[in-house]
């Protein structure tokens, strides 16, 4: 599986390695945006104070869609539909849910209704 695939398709199943490693692009490329927007000075100041990144905006909308097509792969090795992230929205309980499910527990072995095992 390549990585255009991992991020753009919401079509069958990831193991938890290539979860993690989708993870860790999102954060290396959050990283570079923050710097990106430090280094240009593209830095809004908020009525509280806080400075928001134009690029580090963008690039966290941008990936919105790649990390939900992640996590439905994901959701899709656990038997699952990718409806389940959802559960990120119930406070507390769903984001830990969600870390367990994607990033702790095994996958289901074997072929299930969304593919083969990306283990086989």
């Amino acid at each position: 599986m390549d990585w255009k695939y991992l991020l753009t398709s919401f079509d069958g199943r990831v193991n938890r390695a290539k979860f993690w490693a989708a993870i860790g692009v999102f954060v290396v490329i959050g990283i570079v945006a923050f710097i990106l927007d430090a280094i240009l000075g593209t830095r809004i100041t908020t009525a509280s104070g806080a400075q928001i990144g134009i690029i580090g905006i963008l690039v966290a909308l941008a990936s919105i869609y790649f990390a939900l097509a992640v996590y439905a792969k994901r959701w899709h090795d656990r038997g699952k539909s990718g409806w389940w992230s959802l559960i990120m929205l119930v406070p507390f309980i769903g984001p830990i849910w969600f870390l367990v499910e994607c990033g702790i527990l095994e996958g289901a072995r074997g072929a299930n209704q969304y593919g083969p095992d990306p283990l086989a």
